[in-house]
């Protein structure tokens, strides 16, 4: 007999996602602070087919994508009151890490590996260009959603051009607005 997959088999962690209360003052700990970035900020992020818990899901959101050494750090704000994984977690009043996201090429089989692991799908949506996202909740407490992410081809290279700006930044234009 075959073990289950685990989510780990898919791939390692590449992003550690935030959904600040006060967005303003996140970006500036990750950027002061820590030294993160520049930010690339996405103004009302548009996907596709959304759903949340199975329905379909008309969300406003907005991210900001820098990194950390080798390590992504997302920062999102929903502009909306569509439910979400985003309204959730700022109903419950909740801070701190919000979901750490893995990529991978086939979406079929990290969907197996979720189910085997037992880990239900709160979110989805397909990404313009080809691309496909899944939220898990492992069900293991706080702290326990992953985002499987199918880059649309040139994802992969959007993300070594903002890890390649973070090797020689110098602090300045910390925030810089694409699209």
């Amino acid at each position: 007999m075959t073990p289950p997959l685990r989510i780990a088999a898919l791939g390692e962690v590449m992003q550690l996602a935030y959904v600040p209360a006060d967005f303003d003052a996140a970006l500036a700990f990750w950027t002061g602070t820590m030294g993160a970035g520049p930010f690339f900020a996405l103004d009302h992020v548009q996907l596709e087919a959304v759903k949340y818990r199975g329905a379909p899901a008309q969300i406003d959101f907005s991210m900001a994508l820098g990194y950390w050494g080798d390590i992504q750090i997302e920062l999102i704000r929903q502009h909306n009151d569509a439910p979400s994984i985003y309204r959730a977690w700022r109903d419950e009043g909740r801070e701190g890490l919000h979901h750490v996201c893995i990529l991978v090429d086939d979406m079929d089989q990290a969907r197996t590996a979720c189910a085997e692991a037992g880990a239900a799908v709160v979110q989805e949506a397909r990404v313009p260009g080809g691309g496909e996202v899944i939220y898990v909740d492992t069900g293991g407490g706080p702290g326990t959603m992953v985002e499987i992410l199918k880059p649309a081809p040139g994802g992969r290279d959007f993300f070594a051009m903002m890890r390649e700006a973070a090797r020689n930044w110098d602090g300045a234009d910390p925030l810089r607005r694409l699209g």
